[in-house]
């Protein structure tokens, strides 16, 4: 009797113990309970008409819903333990239990449920066989069709998206079809293996690049493959896809976005794709000219930069950012009304944004120019009160260094070095730009030696920087240290090998010098393969030819270089081949306009001095 008391009592406990827990799960399930249901009834309430719908529509709605709307507690409880188990460090079996579950109802939202548990557990072969599971059971459904595609991009299974992507490209209604094929690049970014994605994508787009193609569709086709092989390195297959993609259609805007792209590598024929379409095209994007302003500038060809930003400007006032370059290009180039003109406009059209956001660093960067500006004209304090409307922090060093220059052009240059030594440090990079905006106001007060030794204070701490280095080989030369100077330049080589700018400077110095000349011409030529459209490089070319006795080809490559960059010490040497060759006239009219582009130019002077020339 004791014995079955026990017993009972025993089974009374466990029997409590149990429920207990049940309970406490429960109280779990009672959570998620809620959210099954609307998962459950979604079909149902999507599907639920405004009005009453004919026999045919309500036979197809009852279809639909089915499934789920016939839900019994069997499968209920069972997508509720699929979650529980999955929310619980279980998601291996959440994931079968809601699969299942899929596979019963024929439900797209539990397959996508199961997908989502498999790829929030990083199972990507189980996530992979839900999505398969789901677009076998719904052969036109998009979304199963895109997780697969997805996925298997994921699992760097490229060689496998052939297929998912013919069939997006298959289910994907004609007026989307613009969208998904300017999103496929995007949708391959993080593939490992971006020749073979760049093969697959071609193979699947292939109905769409022939002949028979709708040339809209053909030309953004061509521009999809054009972005793969690009993204894969390969330059010249982007280039020839971008050319067919512009025969399709000449005005689609595509071809001429990669080309942009393109002029880095391929500058000549990519400019051409570009050219074509905005001389072509009087509707031209303004964002799309404004690329190849910006494009343009990077190449150093300021003068048809000046000239794409006039258009743009001219044909969409209202667009803020061309103002801002071209406001900066014209500062930079001298023209002081015409800058403060552009400046102002821009200044205008930000502070018309609403928030500070929306009005962006440029603000900040306008501020400064006109500051700049206006220290040209020795108006300091129309300067420092450009420089006080300065709100973002991250622009400090710079409005900083700009009243440093004003205290110097004042001369007050230790108070500037002060004002720039107080600036805190939060990141490494605020320490490099304090020195470069030191080593800066002393160069431009012709404090050479204390630059020397700021920036050899600098390379204690960074003792192999490159561009601290070549910073360092600039002063020496001003200080006529020139071996010390070609050491620190060959130390610049021997760091960063593309470095053109060494290259160049060293050349130059030898040419400048009228010795080792062949040598020099070497180095020039090196720098010319890392920089080709640098007119200062082309210059130095232009220099050494002259010194070598080729004064026909120094005057064709001065000619060239000047055209692309007008700029006084260009002058100084055009002007002085040319003076050679006889043709004074035409050297005092190159000299004139040196001279009103930068009237202190110190090779200008010079020259001038030394040829015995007033102008």
């Amino acid at each position: 009797m004791f014995a079955r008391q026990r017993q009972t009592l025993t089974g009374r406990w466990e029997t409590q113990e149990r429920a207990f827990n049940y309970h406490a799960r429960m109280k779990k399930i009672s959570c998620l309970a809620f959210g099954v249901l609307w998962l459950a009834t979604l079909p149902v309430l999507a599907q639920t008409p405004t009005t009453e719908p004919s026999g045919l529509a309500q036979a197809k709605a009852a279809e639909k819903a089915a499934p789920l709307s016939a839900l019994d507690s069997q499968l209920f409880y069972q997508l509720l333990v699929g979650e529980i188990t999955a929310q619980e460090g279980e998601p291996a079996e959440g994931f079968a239990l809601m699969l299942d579950a899929a596979r019963k109802t024929g439900s797209p939202q539990l397959y996508q449920r199961a997908t989502e548990i498999a790829l929030q557990s990083r199972s990507g072969d189980a996530a992979l066989q839900a999505a398969k599971a789901w677009a076998e059971a719904i052969p036109d459904s998009r979304e199963a069709n895109r997780f697969v595609l997805q996925i298997l991009i994921a699992l760097g299974r490229i060689a496998d998206t052939a297929e998912p992507l013919k069939k997006e490209l298959r289910l994907t209604p004609d007026i989307e079809r613009f969208s998904v094929l300017a999103s496929i690049p995007r949708a391959y970014a993080r593939a490992a293996d971006k020749t073979a994605a760049a093969t697959v994508v071609e193979e699947a787009l292939s109905n769409y690049l022939g002949g028979s193609a709708d040339p809209a569709t053909a030309s953004a086709a061509w521009t999809t493959v054009s972005r793969m092989r690009l993204a894969a390195g390969n330059s010249r297959g982007a280039l020839e896809a971008a050319q067919r993609a512009q025969v399709a259609s000449p005005l689609a805007e595509g071809p001429p976005l990669v080309a942009l792209e393109l002029m880095e590598t391929v500058p000549v024929e990519a400019e051409r794709i570009v050219l074509q379409y905005v001389d072509g095209n009087p509707k031209a994007l303004p964002e799309l000219r404004m690329g190849y302003a910006r494009a343009l500038l990077d190449a150093q060809r300021y003068a048809e930069s000046m000239t794409q930003l006039q258009v743009v400007t001219r044909e969409k006032p209202d667009f803020a950012d061309a103002w801002l370059v071209l406001g900066s290009l014209q500062l930079q180039e001298n023209q002081l009304a015409q800058a403060q003109t552009s400046l102002e406009r821009y200044v205008t059209l930000a502070q018309q944004q609403p928030t500070p956001a929306e009005r962006g660093p440029g603000l900040s960067q306008a501020y400064l120019s006109l500051a700049q500006l206006a220290e040209k004209r020795k108006d300091y304090k129309g300067a420092e009160a450009w420089l006080g409307k300065i709100e973002n922090s991250s622009e400090m060093v710079q409005a900083q260094a700009r009243r440093a220059s004003i205290l110097a052009s004042q001369g007050k240059l230790e108070q500037g070095r002060q004002l720039l030594r107080q600036l805190p440090e939060k990141t490494p990079a605020d320490a490099r730009l304090k020195v470069n905006a030191e080593v800066a106001l002393l160069r431009d007060a012709k404090q050479y030696r204390m630059a020397y030794d700021t920036l050899a204070q600098a390379l204690v701490k960074k003792p192999d920087d490159p561009e601290l280095i070549y910073d360092q080989a600039m002063m020496a030369e001003k200080l006529d240290m020139l071996d010390d100077m070609e050491r620190l330049l060959r130390q610049v080589i021997a760091l960063k090998p593309d470095y053109h700018h060494a290259y160049n400077a060293l050349g130059y110095s030898l040419a400048d010098r009228n010795i080792r000349l062949p040598e020099a011409r070497e180095l020039i030529r090196q720098a010319l393969t890392y920089a080709p459209s640098d007119p200062f490089i082309k210059d130095s070319l232009g220099w050494v030819e002259f010194r070598l006795g080729n004064r026909a080809e120094a005057a064709g490559i001065f000619e060239a270089a000047y055209k692309a960059k007008p700029d006084a010490e260009i002058a100084a040497h055009y002007g002085e081949v040319l003076w050679s060759m006889g043709q004074q006239d035409r050297a005092i009219a190159i000299w004139k306009e040196g001279k009103l582009l930068n009237p202190d130019n110190e090779t200008l002077m010079e020259t001038l001095k030394r040829l015995r020339v007033k102008l």
